[in-house]
């Protein structure tokens, strides 16, 4: 099986990603804590990545999600790649749905 199109597939099922219930989100000095009470976990996330994660609100398109954080870091292009990736470890974590 063709490796991008099981991403593709994987990306259409969560086309407008959301934020898993029970996440608290907390700045500390270099990033930010994301704690999950329910599996007692803790999650360390650079600005970008937390950029992302508040972006699930399940409102948002993954193509919104793209074009937000072109706009945050006044690129020239949509960082596609980049966000997709981020999105499927979020995904595997448990942090978004």
């Amino acid at each position: 099986m063709d490796e991008s199109k099981g991403l593709e597939r994987s990306h259409q099922m969560d086309a407008f990603p959301k934020l898993a219930d029970n996440i608290e989100i907390n700045q500390v000095e270099d990033g930010y804590v994301i704690y999950q009470p329910d599996v007692d976990r803790v999650h360390y996330l650079n600005k970008t990545a937390v950029l992302i994660l508040e972006a699930c609100t399940g409102r948002n398109a993954v193509e919104e999600i793209e074009r937000l954080v072109q706009e945050a870091f006044s690129l020239a292009e949509a960082p596609k790649k980049e966000v997709k990736d981020c999105l499927t470890n979020l995904s595997k974590e448990g942090l978004i749905i």
